[in-house]
């Protein structure tokens, strides 16, 4: 065996022995520092209320969650040694800062026990990372999920018409999209997106040829035939129907953008997105001036502090105003967990969790929300450039752009960049359905990346590290210089 082919055998044998572990080492090192700050968000928001620790028994709760994500730690630790060492803690940490704003809100409301909303998000939070697990250990290759990309447009659709069935279909804040069985309530929808990413997968995979190659060149883009618009149409299509039948504007907004985004990643043409921006942007001025719904969502974005707008009963601008000004109230460093007044704000504990973690963290505070979500989704972006197989980067971008586009949402319309849609922060808003469908993603995420071969990520992290030493030996001043 010659010396370069040893040399190359023992540093395969190397990467393949201790990336693993240092990257699960890195992992937990981060689960420890979630740990603390979410544990130190429940007790500031005791002291700030009252005082004192007054409620030992929440936080004996909450220490359930943080023993789950150690178990999952373990869990990964065996069935995806190579999975990325910053989703989970990521993950944990933005949920664990929304249920301490939850648990702020109803230490206010004199809420406790399985009255507290708090408590019942620190449940949900325990059943959505166990799924989650169940999830990384159950799909072993995520490869083979393309074989059923048509039963999940099927689950897609039935997932979609729940709601609408007479009897368990139950109307919410206007919007028809939860289905109720008893006291039990679920948001369907919510696990629509993640069966509508793996279907838009495995159909562009296959259909990409087709949609990419023949087409039209106008203004220096090339448009697809008239005969390959199905697709499109078909998706916008749906989503009016939601927009119109199920009053649902956010779901709309992300179900089409997620389909827009992911056939331009598989075909590389702009022309796709400018149609479909065109039928998206059309269709909702048509909606403004027909649904009523919509044109009070429109005029409560363009004109909320009119006396007529922020007094009505429906379709008011109140709520957008108390946010802005939760947000006002908070400033640059914010009022402190449990010191400001976020209780104000209608549903402060759900849509609007993210103006009331602004007034308590202030601006510093959110900015450090936000940068924590372009990590996440940005962890879903790094499959698609270092993916092997087209069906991993198409999820991989699908995955890593529902959290981006919900964020991009919820926080452009608390802050009136666009009309208020709806849609919840993921991990941090109030509500089981949304926790249950963000841990799945979460879990498909560190599946897809574990199926990145150790040596391309040593090799990518090499490369960075070339590319950072040529930049700073071209900065660096020569000898001479230095004697100088």
């Amino acid at each position: 065996m010659s010396n370069a082919t040893a040399q190359s055998f023992t540093q395969a044998i190397t990467i393949k022995l201790r990336e693993p572990a240092r990257a699960r080492n890195l992992e937990l090192v981060l689960l420890v520092i979630a740990c603390g700050i979410c544990a130190g968000a429940m007790v500031l928001v005791q002291l700030g209320t009252k005082g004192r620790i007054f409620d030992t028994s929440v936080l004996w709760t909450g220490a359930g969650i943080l023993g789950l994500a150690l178990v999952m730690h373990v869990v990964l630790r065996v069935v995806a040694k190579n999975a990325d060492p910053f989703i989970l803690p990521i993950a944990l940490v933005l949920n664990g800062i929304g249920i301490a704003e939850i648990y702020r809100i109803d230490v206010h409301n004199d809420l406790s026990g399985w009255a507290a909303i708090g408590v019942k998000q620190i449940v949900w939070t325990m059943l959505a990372m166990v799924l989650a697990t169940v999830a990384v250990i159950a799909i072993r290759n995520h490869r083979f999920l393309q074989r059923y990309r048509y039963i999940f447009m099927f689950v897609t659709i039935a997932l979609l018409l729940l709601p609408m069935l007479p009897g368990i279909g139950s109307n919410v804040g206007g919007a028809r999209v939860w289905i109720r069985v008893g006291q039990f309530s679920f948001q369907p929808g919510e696990l629509a997106k993640i069966t509508m990413a793996l279907f838009f997968a495995g159909y562009l995979v296959t259909a990409r040829d087709s949609l990419s190659i023949v087409g039209k060149k106008f203004a220096g883009m090339t448009f697809p035939r008239a005969r390959d618009l199905g697709p499109i149409l078909v998706m916008w299509a749906s989503a009016m129907a939601v927009l119109v039948f199920q009053r649902d504007l956010g779901t709309a907004l992300l179900y089409f953008g997620l389909f827009l985004v992911m056939i331009y990643v598989a075909t590389a043409r702009l022309g796709w997105v400018v149609i479909g921006l065109g039928l998206f942007i059309g269709g909702a001025l048509v909606a403004q001036s027909v649904l009523v719904y919509v044109r009070g969502r429109f005029e409560q974005w363009l004109d909320p502090f009119n006396q007529e707008i922020f007094d009505r009963q429906t379709q008011g601008s109140y709520q957008l105003v108390q946010g802005l000004f939760g947000f006002a109230n908070g400033g640059i460093t914010g009022t402190g967990l449990g010191q400001g007044r976020p209780y104000i704000t209608p549903v402060a504990n759900a849509d609007y969790i993210v103006a009331s973690l602004g007034e308590e963290l202030g601006l510093i505070g959110v900015f450090a929300i936000l940068a924590l979500f372009i990590i996440l989704a940005s962890r879903g972006l790094r499959v698609a450039f270092m993916a092997q197989d087209d069906f991993g980067k198409l999820l991989g971008v699908g995955f890593g752009f529902i959290i981006a586009l919900q964020v991009f949402v919820v926080v452009g319309g608390i802050t009136r960049i666009i009309p208020v849609t709806g849609l919840t922060t993921p991990f941090m808003a109030a509500g089981g359905s949304s926790l249950i469908a963000n841990w799945i993603i979460a879990g498909m995420l560190l599946r897809l990346t574990d199926s990145i071969p150790a040596e391309q990520r040593v090799l990518s992290a090499a490369a960075g590290r070339d590319a950072r030493g040529k930049a700073a030996r071209a900065g660096a001043p020569t000898r001479k210089e230095r004697s100088r």
